[in-house]
């Protein structure tokens, strides 16, 4: 699937170059320095795109650059195309070339839109009442930090304390904590800042399909064991397909990732993991990738807690994941039967640093249940 996707980014990007090497060709100023030469006027067009991605490239990485050139390709078609309509209506050319020039002022504002809503972090809050005896409880659940990417260690020390100003019951972390590409460093730091919580119930983590690297341990210097000693050194619970029964009000049930299926482990499936619980007492899975839908309704949970998908990350294709039956939901709440699913946007990033889709965000969810007795 990955290669499908990078192929495409690729043989995407050079067709965005060539035609953007003749948009940039149209300009008077370009036409002007090449005396109207043809070949010239491509050649300095050429090399404007080259200048434009090594630029985007070299300050956010190779991925980003195709994403700007993508972007602005199909922007500038648009524009293209509401310009012709407009000089058909006109009966007469424009004197300049004012569809590039809005291509590239449209794209701009809409990438540095997408460029916030990627690096400020919303907070989303969701209410779920039941008839179970639970009473009321505070989640906040947050995940896809990818820890070093776009949030450091002071920036990260920052979202945890706006998540202690909720004054949670519990804090999970529902998978890709770090990243293939997080430093030792970042990543302890991240663990000590996590220690500081301070919950009623504690802050518990399930793995994601880039926390334990999927390059050697050398390549960042740690193992997923290292993490998993790290985090519970800072009081945070690893679960992995384990449960735990909170307070006798509650259970909360932690998968292993999907990706264990294909390191060479083997994910428990929700049959197993949830046979003989009480289905008397409120059920909370964390399940970083939002892929088991109709086994978890059938399982007869109550919540579900998802991440990975990062909302769909860019429009148009932010629901690319559902419509292709890789994930059963990208973004959102929705109400299967008894259950409830929520999947997260993420507090943060990878390597693409662009939203344009959804935005980052902690989710505040609270439960509003039966008094216990």
């Amino acid at each position: 699937m990955w290669t499908l996707i990078f192929g495409g980014l690729i043989l995407g990007t050079i067709l965005c170059v060539f035609y953007l090497t003749g948009r940039f060709a149209k300009f008077s100023v370009i036409r002007k320095a090449a005396k109207e030469r043809k070949w010239f006027c491509s050649a300095l067009g050429f090399l404007l795109v080259l200048v434009i991605l090594f630029g985007v490239g070299a300050a956010m990485g190779a991925v980003n650059a195709a994403v700007v050139a993508l972007h602005l390709a199909v922007i500038w078609m648009l524009c293209d195309g509401i310009g012709r309509l407009l000089e058909k209506k006109r009966k007469a050319e424009f004197g300049k070339y004012y569809a590039g020039a809005a291509a590239i002022g449209i794209t701009a504002v809409y990438l540095t839109c997408g460029w916030y809503l990627a690096h400020h972090v919303w907070r989303t809050e969701y209410k779920i009442d039941t008839e179970k005896e639970v009473g009321n409880l505070r989640i906040v659940q947050f995940a896809d930090s990818h820890v070093g990417n776009m949030l450091y260690q002071e920036k990260f020390s920052e979202q945890m304390q706006a998540i202690q100003a909720e004054h949670p019951d519990i804090v999970v972390i529902t998978g890709d904590f770090v990243d293939d590409d997080t430093s030792r460093e970042d990543m302890t730091a991240a663990c000590e800042a996590l220690g500081e919580l301070e919950t009623t119930y504690g802050v518990y983590y399930v793995f994601g399909n880039h926390d334990k690297g999927y390059y050697e341990a050398e390549y960042r210097g740690y193992t997923g064991e290292d993490l998993t000693a790290e985090l519970e050194k800072n009081n945070v619970t690893v679960l992995q397909d384990e449960i735990v029964l909170l307070d006798d009000r509650f259970y909360l049930i932690g998968r292993q990732d999907a990706s264990e299926n294909h390191r060479g482990g083997s994910a428990a499936s929700m049959e197993e993991l949830t046979e003989g619980l009480s289905k008397e007492k409120y059920s909370i899975v964390l399940d970083h990738q939002p892929y088991d839908y109709d086994a978890q309704e059938a399982a007869g949970v109550d919540l579900v807690l998802s991440g990975h998908t990062h909302g769909g990350q860019l429009f148009p294709f932010n629901r690319m994941g559902q419509w292709t039956g890789i994930d059963d939901k990208s973004y959102g709440l929705e109400q299967r039967g008894n259950t409830n699913f929520i999947v997260t946007s993420g507090i943060s990033d990878w390597a693409i640093k662009f939203k344009t889709g959804c935005k980052s965000e902690y989710v505040v969810v609270d439960i509003q249940g039966a008094e216990v007795p």
